[in-house]
C-alpha cells in the first residue's frame, strides 16, 4: 500500500499561510501534518499532492533542503499500488491511524468521512490513475459520489478548519510532542550554572552545541522545553514550558518567552513571544509583543510591532476571511501574517488581523493587509502595491543574510502568488504608484 497526502478546498480559508506552501506543511506543536504522517507511519514512498503551482518550489526544497528520496511531488503514473490518501487538514494521531487503517483494509475504493469533511481515502491502483490529476487541484468532497466510494464514518478526529484552530491546539501538541519525544533525555548542550529550573529538569532538553546563558530563568512546572541545536539563548531571558526553539537560533538577552512558544529554525526573537507560532528565518529581535499568533517564514517584525490578542470588551474574537466575518469562538486571537512581511517600527496590529504576503507594514493596522501591498492609512498614506521586481530583489538580499540562494523556481512562485493575489487588491482599493507620505 502507497501513502499520499492531498489538499481539499477548504485551504481557502488557510490563505495568505498556505500561498507559499501546501496546507500540510503549516506547522502545528513540534511538526507540520506531514512531518507527523511521515514520523509516525515511515512510508517507503510518500506522495504529495498539491496545487500545481506550488510542485516546483516543494520539489526542489525537499530534495535540496531536505534531502529525501522518497518523497513524490504531483507525480502523475507512478502509483503502482493501492494508495491511501491523507487530507493534509488532518492532526494525525496514532489511534485515528489505526481507525483509518482499518476502514482501509476493506475491499474497494474507500472514503473516510467526518460529517462533510474527507478524512482520507483508500483508492486501488486503477482509480488512483484514472483520477490523478484531480489532486493537482485542491479536492471537493463531491468526489466521494462522483468515484462512487464506499463510506466509512470517523468523528473523533481533529482537522483544522481555521488558521485559529492552529494557534489554539499548538500548546497541549507542544507538551505531548516535547515529552513523548524527549523527556528525560540527557541535556547535551551547555547550561551556565547561575541558569534558574523551576520544576523537574527531566522536562528540558537541551541540544548538542546549543548554550544556555547566564541568568536565564527556565520554568517547566507547566511543560517541557526543547532548544535546538547550536541556538543561543542570551543572558537574563525567561522561558516557559512547553516552549520549542528550533536550531540555529538566537534569543535575545531579556526576552520573555511564555508558554505555547514554538520558534522555527534560524530565529532571532526577543521581547515578549506568547502562545504564538513561527516559521524558520523570521526575526523578531527588539522589544514588542507577539501573542496567539501565526508568522510565516522570511518575516521580519521591526521593533516594538505589538500584536493585540484581547478585545477591550473581552469578547470573542472575530476575523475576516474570504470577506465573512468569522466568531473564533476564543477571547484570545492575534494575528496571521503570511511570509516575507516586514514591518517597520512601532506598528500595532488589532486583534484577528490577517496580513498577506509580502506586506509591508507602518503605524495602526486596524484591517486586514493584502498581499504585496504598502500599508500606512493611520499615517495618511493611501495603500501601494509593491513593485514585484522590488518584492524580488529585496527578498534576495534577505536570503542572502542567512546565506541562503533564491532559486528560480522560488521567483516563479513569488510572481505566480502576485498574480493570484491581484483582485484581492484591487477590492481593498490598493493603488499603483510610488508610495509617498505626507
Amino acid at each position: 500500500m502507497i501513502l499520499g497526502i492531498f489538499e481539499d478546498t477548504r485551504i481557502e480559508y488557510f490563505y495568505p499561510l498556505v500561498y507559499m506552501r501546501p496546507i500540510y506543511d503549516l506547522r502545528n506543536g513540534m511538526y507540520s501534518n506531514r512531518d507527523r504522517i511521515y514520523r509516525l507511519l515511515k512510508p517507503e514512498r510518500l506522495f504529495l499532492y498539491m496545487r500545481d503551482y506550488l510542485a516546483p518550489f516543494v520539489e526542489w526544497r525537499i530534495t535540496t533542503e531536505e534531502k529525501k528520496t522518497n518523497i513524490y511531488v504531483n507525480k502523475i503514473g507512478e502509483v503502482d499500488d493501492n494508495i491511501i490518501l491523507i487530507n493534509g487538514r488532518l492532526v494525525l494521531s496514532e489511534d485515528t491511524w489505526n481507525s483509518i487503517k482499518t476502514f482501509c483494509e476493506r475491499e474497494g475504493d474507500i472514503a473516510v468521512m467526518k460529517n462533510e469533511d474527507i478524512v482520507a481515502l483508500k483508492l486501488t491502483e486503477k482509480t488512483m490513475r484514472d483520477n490523478e490529476a484531480r489532486f493537482l487541484k485542491p479536492v471537493s468532497s463531491k468526489i466521494v459520489s462522483e468515484l462512487g466510494l464506499t463510506t466509512y464514518r470517523l468523528d473523533n478526529v481533529f482537522m483544522l478548519n481555521y488558521p485559529w484552530d492552529i494557534v489554539l491546539t499548538n500548546t497541549e501538541l507542544l507538551k505531548e510532542d516535547i515529552s513523548r519525544e524527549y523527556s528525560g533525555r540527557e541535556i547535551e548542550g551547555e547550561i551556565d550554572p547561575s541558569v534558574t529550573i523551576y520544576g523537574d529538569p527531566k522536562n528540558l532538553y537541551i541540544a548538542k552545541n546549543a548554550s544556555v546563558e547566564a541568568y536565564t530563568v527556565i520554568d517547566v512546572r507547566h511543560g517541557p522545553v526543547y532548544i535546538g541545536e547550536k541556538t543561543i539563548v542570551q543572558p537574563g531571558c525567561r522561558i516557559e514550558g512547553p516552549t520549542y526553539i528550533g536550531k540555529d537560533t538566537r534569543i535575545i538577552g531579556g526576552a520573555q518567552l511564555r508558554e505555547g512558544s514554538n520558534i522555527g529554525d534560524v530565529c532571532r526573537v526577543g521581547g515578549e513571544f506568547e502562545e504564538a507560532i513561527m516559521h524558520g528565518y523570521s526575526n523578531k529581535y527588539h522589544a514588542g509583543f507577539i501573542g496567539h499568533a501565526y508568522i510565516g517564514e522570511w518575516v521580519n517584525i521591526g521593533a516594538m510591532t505589538t500584536n493585540s490578542d484581547l478585545k477591550d470588551t473581552y469578547g470573542t474574537v472575530k476575523v475576516v476571511l474570504k470577506g465573512e466575518k468569522i466568531d473564533t469562538g476564543s477571547i484570545k486571537v492575534g494575528s496571521f501574517i503570511g511570509d516575507m512581511t516586514k514591518t517597520s517600527i512601532g506598528v500595532l496590529i488589532y486583534t484577528g488581523k490577517v496580513i498577506g504576503v509580502s506586506a509591508h507594514l507602518h503605524g495602526l493596522i486596524w484591517e486586514n493587509v493584502p498581499s504585496f501591498t504598502i500599508y500606512a492609512k493611520s499615517l495618511g498614506a493611501e495603500p501601494v502595491e509593491l513593485y514585484l521586481d522590488s518584492v524580488i530583489t529585496t527578498h534576495r538580499r534577505v536570503k542572502g543574510r542567512r546565506k541562503k540562494e533564491l532559486p528560480q523556481c522560488e521567483v516563479d512562485l513569488i510572481k505566480k502568488i502576485f498574480e493570484l493575489t491581484g483582485e484581492e487588491r484591487e477590492k481593498a482599493g490598493v493603488k499603483r504608484g510610488r508610495f509617498r507620505l505626507g
